[in-house]
């Protein structure tokens, strides 16, 4: 297929919905937890916020210990990354290392905030008439107001934006197609706020320069897709569709959902900007609408609180720093089996050793498991070739063949083989018969692979050191010879010079003797 006709068929996005390959069908689990509406928990005693909450690097606190904050007020600066601020009033108790909800599970640097309960606000900044406002004007507010990603990959958003408009694309896709079992905070994000996600589409669209909007959603929604049409409707914005996606794990997958969207999948290395396209989370699309129509930065953020080991399964709005133990509590505290906890879902989530961990902007779901919903781990058995892990890829992978060039060091052959496009979905390890962590041992490939890469690196600059002070030292040596043959150049002329002044004295005496010796005529 012609570039020109990938670019057309990119732009029919939507029309009709296409297949990718692999992937499972699952068992959602999600009616528990949506029984409710979304309500606020109660205050927490303390608020731990992390400086580190999106992909980059620490943010910078910019607040001292015994120091009084405002809601709003940022307190982590971190360019050209998104900023942290405080998610209430109060008074900065400590600046120092706790859990953080990171799949590491090594402690970080966190602000820790006592709240006052009062509530008081910074003084916030919205745009009037952002319709009116210039694209570089949002796409600030997005900044400052510390958005990123809330699908998990925790992005800035204001950087995806400005890449997205540099590129000029075509098409914005709003994802809500929530494919992990048990989390369902997006849908219930959508059943209730329709009307701020419209808003922050259109927005995103306007700052993004794109044509129109997709919202993706599972075909199951029903009720979702009429109210985010109906919002649609009522705000005139006929660049705005919402779609129905097949609910097939990992439809959710940035690439997957471009796939059945479009048809076309992503370059291998490249991104969906290749395609003309900008991939945001629903959750972000609402964040953007507070932060530029109502000044209001990331502080807060739903989060499903689920699973057997809890006693009533709901969704809160929960503000950042919140300890997860307090979002239990308030969800009737743990069943008496509990057994484990995992931020996240079943299939890509990752497990906590403390109920201290807080929420974070990444954070999106805690589930509580009991032991009978734990696979006990069973002994890893030789591979026996059947190709079922090939079958389930949703990125056309060789599992089998990968597992073996890591297993035995063949690391050219497994980045030929695509290991970096691994979504570590755990697709191949749910079918696997020979219970072979798969997913473990490609997430240590990637590290091995990122070692590699840095050895590399590490290696070309010491050669490119050992160059320069090789060619520094033949500069200094030729330098000094070149002063050295100048300097003897100098000597032999002045020796020279020296020796003509004498053979001028010489021959003047010569003269004045010669001259002396002859007889006076007077």
């Amino acid at each position: 297929m012609s570039q020109a006709d990938q670019v057309e068929q990119a732009r029919q996005a939507g029309r009709r919905t296409h297949h990718f390959h692999g992937g499972l069908r699952l068992r959602h689990n999600k009616k528990i937890s949506c029984q409710n509406p979304v309500v606020p928990p109660p205050l927490p005693e303390l608020l731990v916020v992390p400086l580190l909450q999106h992909a980059g690097d620490f943010a910078e606190p910019s607040v001292s210990d015994g120091e009084k904050v405002l809601k709003g007020q940022v307190i982590g600066q971190c360019q050209p990354c998104a900023a942290i601020h405080s998610p209430v009033s109060g008074v900065v108790e400590a600046i120092e290392d706790r859990p953080m909800s990171h799949p590491s599970g090594q402690p970080g640097p966190c602000v820790v905030i006592r709240p006052d309960g009062q509530e008081q606000w910074v003084q916030l900044n919205p745009i009037k008439d952002w319709l009116e406002a210039s694209p570089e004007i949002l796409i600030a507010q997005i900044q400052d107001c510390g958005i990123a990603g809330l699908g998990g990959a925790v992005f800035p958003t204001h950087a995806k934006t400005r890449d997205g408009r540099e590129r000029q694309i075509h098409t914005l896709i709003l994802n809500g197609a929530e494919c992990e079992p048990y989390i369902s905070c997006d849908e219930m994000l959508m059943r209730e706020q329709p009307d701020k996600i419209i808003l922050g589409a259109r927005v995103l669209r306007r700052a993004l320069g794109a044509e129109r909007v997709i919202i993706a959603i599972e075909d199951q929604m029903g009720a979702v897709q009429a109210a985010l049409t109906r919002s649609a409707k009522l705000a005139e914005c006929k660049s705005i569709s919402v779609v129905k996606v097949t609910t097939i794990y990992p439809e959710g997958g940035e690439r997957q959902l471009i796939q059945v969207l479009t048809g076309l999948e992503v370059p291998a290395g490249g991104r969906p900007s290749d395609l003309g396209m900008v991939c945001q989370n629903v959750a972000t699309a609402a964040a953007v609408a507070d932060a530029v129509v109502e000044g209001k930065p990331l502080i807060e953020r739903y989060i499903t609180v689920t699973g057997n080991g809890v006693s009533h399964p709901r969704n809160f709005l929960a503000l950042i720093g919140t300890p997860v133990s307090h979002l239990v509590d308030a969800s009737g505290g743990y069943s008496n089996d509990v057994a484990r906890l995992v931020i996240g879902g079943p299939m890509m989530g990752y497990p906590v050793a403390s109920d201290d961990t807080p929420v974070v902007k990444a954070s999106n779901c805690l589930l509580a498991l009991t032991q009978r919903d734990i696979v006990a781990p069973q002994p890893e058995m030789p591979c026996i070739r059947c190709g079922e892990c090939a079958r389930v890829c949703p990125a056309t992978l060789l599992p089998q063949q990968l597992h073996l060039q890591i297993k035995t060091g063949l690391w050219d052959q497994a980045k030929e083989y695509g290991l970096s496009a691994c979504i570590e979905c755990g697709c191949c390890d749910y079918v696997c018969p020979s219970h072979i962590p798969l997913v473990e041992w490609f997430r240590y490939g990637k590290g091995e692979q990122r070692k590699r890469v840095l050895e590399s690196e590490a290696a070309e600059l010491a050669r490119k050191r050992f160059e320069e002070r090789e060619a520094r030292l033949l500069r200094v040596k030729r330098e000094r010879a070149e002063k050295m043959a100048l300097r003897k150049q100098l000597l032999k002329d002045k020796a020279a010079q020296q020796d003509r002044i004498r053979d001028s004295i010489a021959r003047a005496e010569s003269r004045l003797k010669k001259a002396g010796e002859q007889p006076d005529d007077a």
